[in-house]
């Protein structure tokens, strides 16, 4: 009986003074023309609207987005350095659809393949770069592939570096969603290039085919891709007022449709929903009781900052209940975990995020270790 009334008591001390706001009202989401859709928050990952989001269908041009993902990722590695100079191939020159117009023979700057594959859409640009990464087209496939199952990407397979149309290259607007928001999150360096509107190469001038980057200032990314078994694609990216939206739209009839598409969901997740900042990465939230320790608490928080994806008109104030474990007791390292925190009600949990030690505490010396074991022994009678 006195284990539960401790945990109930560090539960009231923490959601004292909570404050519980009507219910948000929020229209149902718009219906788009097209096969499938997708509306993401980047920093929770909370899908806030879907539509056939997980059917695996041609990615076309929304391949690269894995391409230039496995660039920015080598070059995090220092495997690639944006200075370096990538031997063309026969083959890169000779791709079709979509080029950068890169010659067989000349090296090429591995940032001016990144824009030409990012901005300019380049299938030469692709392969190119695959080539330079992998040896070949089809062993950086295979490593598209190893990527997209360390991103959890569930319904994707890529045959090629483009998204040329091939046999068994498919991916989905849920996948497309997860490998942009890997893109946003992991490799920030780089990545106002998917916000850049055009980009000249061997004089050659052609603008970025994301009609959004110039009729909304807040989207600065991220690829458009068309095919006729595709038709058109966009996965496009913006950030408002500290809240980032991923949306990824397939299958729409034209160019021009699939950024009003995009707007539509942008629009409605934007008025309706936001992303706050519940914690701070290493704030306390309780410091708890430890026992046969060199010290007798330890300080509760949490490892990263604890966000969460809310209707705009929910109050100010959210309930949330700490959840501890029961006997805490020495050693204790850095980042172990504690507890849990629970936020929202009952049937409208919004987040439940561990909470860990964020101080190391040793086991105590052997008088302390073996008082706080006869107390503990005498505590758990009652």
């Amino acid at each position: 009986m006195k284990k539960l009334l401790v945990t109930l008591s560090l539960v009231f001390c923490f959601v004292s003074g909570s404050v519980f706001s009507a219910p948000s009202l929020i229209p149902t989401p718009p219906q788009l023309s097209a096969s499938s859709y997708i509306l993401m928050d980047a920093y929770t990952g909370d899908i806030l609207v879907e539509h056939n989001a997980d059917e695996a269908l041609p990615p076309a041009s929304l391949t690269k987005l894995m391409t230039a993902y496995i660039i920015e990722y080598e070059l995090a590695r220092g495997n690639l350095s944006l200075e370096d100079k990538v031997n063309i191939s026969e083959k890169a020159w000779r791709m079709e659809g979509s080029r950068m117009f890169i010659r067989e023979g000349t090296q090429v700057g591995l940032e001016d393949l990144m824009r030409g594959i990012i901005i300019q859409s380049g299938n030469d640009a692709s392969v190119a770069a695959a080539e330079h990464i992998a040896g070949s087209e089809s062993a950086f496939a295979d490593l598209m592939n190893q990527h997209a199952q360390l991103l959890g990407m569930e319904n994707t397979h890529f045959v090629n570096a483009t998204g040329f149309p091939a046999e068994d290259h498919y991916s989905s607007a849920h996948d497309i969603a997860k490998l942009s928001r890997a893109t946003i999150l992991q490799f920030p360096e780089n990545f106002s290039m998917y916000s850049e509107k055009d980009f000249t190469y061997n004089n050659i001038r052609q603008p970025n085919r994301n009609k959004l980057l110039w009729r909304d200032k807040t989207v600065d990314g991220l690829k458009t891709g068309h095919t006729d078994a595709a038709g058109f694609c966009l996965a496009a990216t913006a950030v408002r007022n500290g809240t980032r939206l991923i949306t990824v739209v397939m299958g729409t009839n034209s160019d021009a449709a699939r950024a009003v598409e995009s707007q539509k969901l942008l629009d409605y997740g934007f008025r309706y929903y936001e992303t706050r900042k519940l914690y701070s990465r290493g704030q306390v939230v309780n410091n708890a009781r430890v026992w046969g320790g060199s010290q007798s608490s330890v300080k509760v928080g949490f490892a990263d900052d604890v966000l969460v994806t809310m209707p705009r008109q929910q109050g100010t104030s959210i309930p949330a209940t700490l959840d501890m474990q029961q006997e805490i007791t020495a050693p204790i390292a850095v980042g172990d975990v504690l507890g849990k925190i629970v936020v929202g009600l009952e049937g409208n949990i919004l987040l439940e995020r561990s909470v860990v030690a964020l101080e190391a505490v040793e086991e105590g010396g052997f008088f302390k270790r073996m008082f706080d074991s006869i107390k503990l022994f005498f505590m758990n009678l009652f």
